[in-house]
């Protein structure tokens, strides 16, 4: 294997080097590239046909990059455009998919109020919580508690797994064709 002696300049770089000085001056003239199939030297004309003399640059314009044609129209025409009309037409309700005005009272949404703790099931309400504080006891246990004995740790295992086998237990076993999931 070759390896490079570093008291050698590498022969990649200084072809990389002028890969870039290369391609920073294109970037940088204000010349516009041409294509591959135009002459050397020669642009095409706005006829799209290739001329004998080369054009003089004209620096391109917001015309040029315009693909609807709105810069040359007056401002009433151009609202009448984005509207969908022609600009000849009255102004009136647009055609669309909704030819109804939404009715929005502005208010701010409130959810409704979740159901309360107290009905539930106390069995189901403790199984949540082996199945959410067996994880964090391990956590807290393995950072503060370093000594902790085998049996507290299998405990709090043992505890974690009935909880989340009993909830998963409590899933419902049928699912009802009628419901699609939707929720309004």
């Amino acid at each position: 294997m070759n390896r490079h002696d570093p008291g050698q300049p590498d022969p990649g770089a200084s072809q990389d080097d002028a890969v870039w000085l290369d391609l920073v001056a294109r970037l940088e003239s204000d010349t516009v590239a041409t294509r591959p199939d135009t002459p050397a030297g020669g642009q095409l004309p706005p006829s799209g046909k290739v001329s004998g003399a080369p054009e003089t640059h004209q620096p391109p314009s917001f015309q040029d990059f315009d693909p609807l044609g709105l810069a040359g129209m007056p401002a009433a025409e151009r609202q009448a455009a984005a509207a969908g009309g022609t600009g000849t037409e009255p102004a009136g309700p647009s055609e669309g998919p909704r030819d109804y005005e939404v009715d929005d009272d502005g208010g701010e949404f409130v959810p409704e109020e979740p159901p309360s703790l107290a009905g539930t099931d106390p069995l189901t309400v403790l199984a949540w919580l082996g199945a959410v504080g067996g994880p964090v006891a391990l956590l807290l246990s393995a950072m503060f508690w370093r000594s902790a004995p085998l049996l507290a740790i299998v405990g709090i295992v043992a505890v974690f797994v009935l909880a989340t086998v009993y909830l998963i237990m409590k899933l419902p076993q049928e699912k009802n064709g009628d419901d699609d999931g939707a929720r309004v």
